[in-house]
């Protein structure tokens, strides 16, 4: 037996005679709205292929009979819209996948008499939504002056999985005080909240340069992205002492921003 071959079948469990499961192709990660295309590769050896099944979760969705009429057979599953004209003994294609496309996809291949082999394998595939806004910056109605503290909120737009926030403070990272996920049908936004007490360094020409950055990434270990940071930008009006402030309060609306900038 090919060592590559028999380090597969051992590491699958499925070392038969004859038929033999080279490899499955599941995407770790697809895109809501668009295609997934799933592999199964095969070597009959000295059999006769009867079947190739398909599963999501435990749920049979698509079959391939060489020898039946038709050859292909499509079954309802949540979340699983099979492509018959691009699907085949090796591969199918599924359209349009939703959250509910998520889940444990396996294989199956089977030989027909007399040996009736069977051998399967099993990955997994998690659908991703991408936010469709940048963060948002929240409770900046305040002017503030060198030794208070800076209290706002950044909150990121839905996506699934969750979004991982980054403060900066005039262009350097800042450490978050509380991090909230909420869930809405299964995908999540997240809210972070800065406590910063500010030291006159933190002022420059009586503002205060705050960024908020949302990443969608691979898994909270990996730098790999799925989408490309998106940032929004404020303004906060400051002063480097209590003194230098102007001695009549500006209004709630003065005190926001000099500049909004979303990056999508």
């Amino acid at each position: 037996m090919d060592l590559t071959l028999f380090l597969i079948a051992t590491l699958l469990g499925q070392e038969v005679a004859g038929l033999k499961l080279l490899r499955i192709n599941v995407p770790a990660y697809s895109f809501r709205g668009e295609s997934a295309q799933l592999e199964c590769r095969y070597d009959l050896e000295a059999d006769k292929l009867y079947s190739i099944t398909w599963y999501k979760d435990h749920e049979e969705f698509y079959r391939y009979v060489p020898r039946g009429e038709p050859t292909k057979h499509r079954y309802p599953v949540e979340g699983v819209k099979v492509d018959l004209r691009h699907s085949d003994d090796q591969q199918v294609k599924l359209q349009d996948v939703s959250l509910h496309s998520s889940g444990q996809y396996k294989c199956e291949v089977s030989a027909e008499a007399p040996s009736f082999n069977s051998v399967s394998a099993e990955a997994s595939m998690e659908v991703v939504v991408l936010p469709q806004d940048g963060p948002e910056i929240t409770s900046v109605d305040k002017i503030y002056a060198s030794g208070d503290v800076l209290g706002l909120n950044c909150t990121s737009g839905k996506s699934n999985p969750a979004a991982t926030l980054k403060w900066f403070i005039n262009g350097k990272q800042v450490k978050p005080d509380t991090k909230t996920i909420y869930e809405h049908h299964g995908l999540y936004s997240v809210m972070s909240s800065l406590r910063l007490q500010l030291e006159p360094n933190h002022i420059t020409g009586d503002k205060i340069n705050v960024r908020c950055e949302a990443t969608v990434e691979l898994d909270s270990n990996s730098d790999a992205l799925l989408d490309k940071p998106r940032t929004t930008e404020v303004f906060v009006k400051g002063y480097a002492s209590v003194a230098a402030a102007p001695s009549m309060c500006l209004t709630v609306t003065s005190a926001l921003l000099l500049r909004l900038l979303a990056t999508v």
